[in-house]
């Protein structure tokens, strides 16, 4: 176990608060820290891709049981405290950017590197499609979320939502750890959760399927609570709409979270 990283303390130490607009919520309790990397499963041949290093409490963790870790934060305030906190890992690259600029290639050079994540709360869904769609393409995510969150991400039918379809689309999720408001410095509002995700080989429908897929998800999703047959109107004449559920062997009358992957992809293909 390693020694508790104050975090408080560093923080002021070099005159920073942390920054709400960037959803700051610093994990702190080094069990939970210990434990996110052991359920992730790194061992000392894995090259992880860290985002949100912050103030390094979960990167020194990751350097002490990884090969490689390349660090992405965001906010140059952080930058200082964390090279310090650091300081001495020679298996860690600090990365000062955001990750939806970040070049995965020229980081990693093969597929199977590993994602390990404690990220801002609005980011999550745009960030989890952006890694599962990324080359080369990790192995595993170990994403610390909401908690609310990561159970909408494992849902099945009839509880599916476009989170989880755009996590189960590429691999298959689960709730690995429970974790407490109160081990994190501010302590947020909710507790929080480490959602793993072991991607597939290749996604559950064809590549080529796979952006006519979230334009008909979204504009289902947009109107969750009308029937399949009204909310696709927005994509398909509404004659066409039906049609194109019939054929695909759905009841029109059905909600967009009661449809399965493989509904999904039925429907795609059918012809009116």
């Amino acid at each position: 176990m390693l020694s508790p990283l104050n975090v408080p303390a560093l923080l002021r130490a070099h005159g920073l608060r942390p920054n709400k607009r960037l959803g700051q919520n610093f994990l702190v309790d080094e069990v939970h820290l210990a434990h996110i990397v052991s359920a992730a499963g790194v061992g000392p041949g894995d090259e992880v891709l860290e985002i949100g290093a912050g103030l390094g409490s979960l990167t020194r963790h990751l350097a002490a049981a990884a090969g490689r870790v390349v660090a992405v934060e965001l906010d140059a305030a952080l930058l200082s405290p964390l090279q310090s906190t650091l300081q001495g890992l020679d298996n860690v690259q600090v990365l000062h950017a955001d990750i939806f600029d970040v070049a995965i290639a020229e980081h990693f050079t093969r597929d199977g590197f590993l994602v390990v994540a404690n990220i801002p709360y609005y980011l999550t869904s745009n960030l989890i499609r952006h890694l599962l769609e990324s080359r080369p393409r990790p192995a595993r995510l170990a994403l610390t979320v909401q908690l609310e969150l990561a159970q909408r991400a494992c849902a099945s039918a009839p509880d599916l939502s476009l989170l989880a379809l755009s996590v189960q689309l590429y691999g298959k999720p689960r709730l690995a750890h429970h974790i407490p408001a109160g081990a994190f410095y501010p302590v947020p509002n909710v507790d929080s959760a480490l959602l793993l995700v072991e991607l597939y080989d290749q996604p559950l429908l064809p590549w080529e399927q796979i952006d006519p897929f979230f334009r008909i998800a979204k504009a289902a999703f947009a109107q969750k609570r009308k029937t399949l047959a009204n909310s696709l109107a927005s994509v398909w004449p509404k004659a066409e709409a039906a049609s194109r559920l019939q054929a695909a062997g759905i009841d029109p009358m059905r909600r967009p979270q009661t449809l399965t992957i493989e509904e999904w992809g039925r429907l795609l293909v059918a012809k009116p």
